[in-house]
């Protein structure tokens, strides 16, 4: 299993700022998923924003989220 998200800040160009529980700090790349329907909504900067930690991952307040897997393993590190 990989490491659980414990903070995420949201910065610019669709980045996200991920803090691990084994100590990693990565960043994770969202444009890609942009172009999915289902992430459609967070090209709204006020809303790409609102994402917070939830569970395993991550999560805007639309519902929308990440697998944790996904989110760990396509990441890179600072």
């Amino acid at each position: 299993m990989k490491p659980k998200a414990i903070d995420v800040k949201p910065l610019n160009n669709y980045i996200l700022e991920i803090k691990f529980e084994n100590g990693e700090k990565k960043y994770f790349d969202v444009k890609p998923y942009l172009e999915f329907k289902k992430f459609d909504e967070l090209k709204d900067e006020k809303i790409f924003k609102t994402v917070k930690i939830a569970g395993l991952s991550i999560e805007w307040e639309n519902g929308v989220d990440i697998c944790p897997d996904e989110l760990y393993n396509n990441s890179y590190e600072i």
